[in-house]
């Protein structure tokens, strides 16, 4: 009896079928993210969004932004643990939304792997799709692309892009910001999604393997270095509504601490002519920072370009709101704290350290970080 010819994709390294089945696993996750705007479900060409709300604005203006996780995956796949990197992926992407005072609304992912196993995109999927629970954002979309002899079988990469929405009057911006301003530091999970070649260039030097118990953190090295990218947008959103007044909000400008570390991300919400001077002295980095500094050689100070060092936001609020902004930050499970006031005109000329001037092609402020650091709890 003739056999059935085998599927020449399949010969190729394309499982298909594995495909269908990962879409299978993931459904249901991805459906708790969709409000009543998303129409059409889970695996149609295009993911559709009912846009009727934008017609109660006066001027919408839309916000977007992309990203992924960097070489973090290569930790999840060092340990083959998948299920947190999707929350990272969605911090990297909608939390540089919130930055301009904009609303999520929807968001798509792509993954591209050497082989498709459909747990480990589930896993990832899923990761992605709590992400956007938290986020109050509609994941409407996906691809997994499975892409054999350019990456190797059990390699994998994670980006995605979202969409939101602002009303024009409302956009946070370093326009808003004036002298006397004071700058409120929001504090990180760990790591979160940057930095991580030095932090496996240092891991691997010292010999460290993933899977090791790492005692100053109670897990292993690869669990703490997996720890998920704390999301900001709801707090942030609900602060917003909060010091929302007649004369706007109380909120001037936000900066997402990613690549580039504290200075240079603040730099780039501050107006030209301003200047600010943040007191290390009002915190303690954690552990994890410690710990991989002492192991690369490496001062702290010398990670701050690198690493958030426990900052993972950044607002610059008017001075009378700044107390009401903490606690409100606080109430929502953040802990905050003042870490600098904004100067008008030229900076000082001492020998404190370098100011970081503007920053990724946005000519704004200068920031700089004086003093030492808390000592350790």
């Amino acid at each position: 009896m003739a056999q059935s010819p085998q599927n020449p994709y399949s010969a190729a390294g394309v499982d298909t079928a594995a495909g269908d089945l990962a879409v299978e696993l993931m459904k249901s996750a991805v459906r708790r993210t969709h409000g009543p705007e998303v129409l059409g479900g889970v695996g149609g060409f295009a993911g559709l969004f009912d846009a009727s709300a934008l017609l109660g604005y006066t001027k919408p203006l839309l916000a977007t932004s992309t990203d992924g996780v960097g070489t973090k995956v290569a930790i999840a796949q060092a340990i083959d643990k998948h299920d947190t990197i999707g929350q990272d992926l969605v911090g990297m992407v909608v939390d540089d939304i919130v930055v301009v005072g904009a609303k999520p609304l929807f968001m798509t992912d792509y993954i591209a792997c050497g082989k498709v196993f459909p747990e480990r995109i589930a896993d990832i999927v899923r990761g992605i799709a709590t992400g956007c629970e938290l986020t109050g954002t509609a994941l409407v979309g996906g691809e997994t692309a499975e892409h054999p002899g350019l990456l190797g079988v059990n390699d994998y990469d994670v980006a995605g892009a979202a969409t939101g929405i602002v009303e024009a009057s409302a956009v946070l911006g370093a326009e808003r910001v004036q002298p006397g301003d004071v700058v409120l530091a929001l504090a990180s999970s760990g790591l979160h999604s940057n930095g991580y070649s030095l932090v496996r260039h240092i891991v691997s030097r010292a010999g460290i393997t993933y899977g090791s118990d790492a005692s100053d953190f109670g897990r292993t090295w690869g669990e703490e270095l997996l720890e998920p990218t704390r999301l900001y947008t709801l707090p942030l959103l609900r602060l917003l509504d909060a010091l929302h007044g007649e004369s706007g909000s109380g909120i001037h400008s936000l900066s997402h601490v990613t690549g580039g570390g504290i200075a240079a991300n603040l730099a780039r919400v501050l107006p030209v002519g301003t200047w600010v001077d943040l007191d290390r002295s009002t915190w303690s980095p954690a552990p994890v920072f410690r710990v991989l500094a002492d192991l690369g050689d490496l001062t702290l100070e010398s990670t701050e370009g690198t690493w958030n060092l426990g900052i993972g936001f950044l607002a610059v609020v008017a001075p009378d709101q700044a107390a009401a902004a903490i606690a409100a930050l606080r109430a929502d499970g953040i802990e905050t704290w003042q870490v600098g006031v904004v100067q008008g005109g030229p900076t000082p000329a001492d020998d404190l350290g370098h100011f970081e001037q503007g920053a990724k092609g946005v000519d704004g402020g200068a920031v700089r970080l004086v003093g030492s650091y808390a000592a350790s709890a």
